[in-house]
């Protein structure tokens, strides 16, 4: 008997509807990826992966932690074994991964990129990843035509300010089709508290705008002529990652003198961190309105906790976790400073405690301004609530606080080529939402009422919010 295929075309969808929703109206929309951790590098030499390993383990800190979780030894995580040594070390962990998303992103990225519907173990692992090196090879499986493959529009890369994007100016002059854009992601402006690594970052600034910081003023400057030239580059698109919102009072001398006590190499106090902090991003929240940017504020996680790890293989592994900080009152502080000077520009806001999830979408909520359409954002579930329960808890509290109808849709937020499924994976979870609802008598009956609304979360809302020509 043959084995039965476990992502079928009506996977996740449960009711009639649902299957109606997805197939006629969500199935076919483009991608629009605004925000990625993709390398512009590898899609401007048009990368050719040579396995399963490359294409998928490479940067896959949610791999690494399952695999950790699994008793994978390190050495066939980020150590120095070898590519397939490495693949078949995650493929035997696939099958303890059940109930876990990375379960249904697996095989639905097996299925979606090479046509396999067999389930990954460890008996199937050496097959697929012979199969798949084979398909790898072809020409159409080059990076670039992955992306044409996935029908994807808009990619968002997440550069820093230094970055010359050298690469997004090859794929601009080689006139490739799919908009790969940058987004300004300014965090080490910011990281006062870090010191040396600070410092080492503005130097780097320095070069980069040739002419030396020596105060707030110079500092600002030099972030508003990356402003400029990101913007030149195609970029309508900012990205903070903090770990709060920050909304101390200040003076532009407290500032002063704190930057200058910290480019001196000199200990500063929390409370002088959080006021730098403030002013920064207050700055960089203007300079996005002024150039009718959308700014992103992924806020919450708690980063590097295991230091022994951090200091053995770096940052960025799979050691970071979810924050518990309160963050109402400064997060009501920030914006409400930035609307007061008609400084707020279109914002989407992520929470990554599930905790702080109302909170979150009931504050946004409060700041939009009744001209531009679903200003404020509550943003996708994001990093350890992209899955199933976590999308599905997004969309409910985005109901019951806000316009669904307006949202701005999903993201891979990856690294991975191989991630565009997980487009799919909220789509047919959005479907199979509205569709339980209409089978319950929840909502309307009218596929055309809700199917459009359904191609607008998937697309065109995004189309429409960021100020980018397709």
């Amino acid at each position: 008997m043959s084995e039965k295929i476990f992502i079928t075309d009506n996977f996740l969808l449960h009711s009639e509807a649902a299957v109606q929703l997805y197939h006629d109206f969500a199935k076919h929309q483009p991608i629009f990826d605004y925000h990625c951790h993709l390398s512009p590098k590898d899609i401007a030499e048009d990368r050719q992966f040579e396995n399963l390993a490359q294409i998928w383990l490479e940067g896959d800190h949610y791999k690494y932690r399952a695999m950790r979780a699994n008793g994978v030894n390190e050495k066939f995580i980020t150590g120095d074994a070898s590519d397939y040594e490495k693949y078949m070390k995650w493929a035997e962990t696939v099958p303890t991964t059940l109930r876990n998303p990375l379960y249904h992103w697996t095989h639905l990225e097996l299925k979606n990129y090479f046509g396999i519907t067999n389930l990954l173990n460890a008996d199937s692992a050496e097959s697929i990843y012979n199969q798949c090196a084979e398909l790898l090879k072809k020409p159409e499986y080059s990076v670039r035509n992955i992306l044409r493959k996935m029908n994807v529009k808009v990619v968002g890369t997440t550069d820093d300010p230094t970055d010359d994007l050298r690469y997004h100016k090859q794929l601009q002059e080689d006139q490739f089709e799919i908009k790969v854009l940058p987004s300004f992601r300014p965090d080490k402006a910011t990281e006062i508290e870090k010191g040396k690594a600070f410092i080492d970052w503005i130097q780097k600034l320095e070069k980069t705008v040739n002419y030396t910081i020596t105060d707030f003023s110079s500092l600002i400057n030099a972030l508003k002529e990356r402003h400029t030239f990101f913007h030149e580059m195609g970029c309508r698109i900012s990205d903070h990652g903090h770990n709060t919102f920050y909304g101390e009072k200040y003076t532009s001398t407290q500032i002063n003198v704190i930057l200058k006590r910290a480019l001196k190499g000199e200990k500063i106090s929390k409370l002088e961190i959080n006021k730098y902090k403030s002013a920064v991003l207050y700055e960089l929240a203007l300079m996005n309105k002024s150039r009718s940017w959308a700014q992103q504020f992924h806020v919450g996680a708690i980063r590097n906790n295991n230091v022994k790890m951090l200091q053995t293989i770096g940052p960025d592994q799979g050691y970071d976790s979810i924050g518990d900080l309160n963050m109402a009152e400064n997060m009501s502080k920030f914006f409400g400073k930035l609307s007061e000077c008609d400084g707020l520009a279109n914002t989407i806001v992520y929470n990554l405690n599930p905790r702080d999830s109302e909170m979150f979408a009931a504050m946004a909520a409060n700041f939009n301004d009744g001209i531009v359409v679903g200003k404020m954002q509550y943003g996708a579930a994001w990093w350890f609530l992209d899955q199933k329960d976590g999308m599905e808890k997004q969309l409910n509290v985005l109901s019951n606080f806000g316009l669904l109808s307006k949202f701005v849709g999903m993201v891979t937020d990856s690294r991975s080529f191989l991630s565009f499924p997980r487009h799919e994976y909220f789509r047919r979870i959005l479907c199979n939402v509205l569709g339980d609802e209409i089978e319950k008598g929840e909502l309307p009956n009218d596929m055309k009422l809700i199917g459009n609304m359904v191609e607008d979360i998937c697309y065109s809302n995004a189309k429409k919010y960021f100020n980018i020509e397709l």
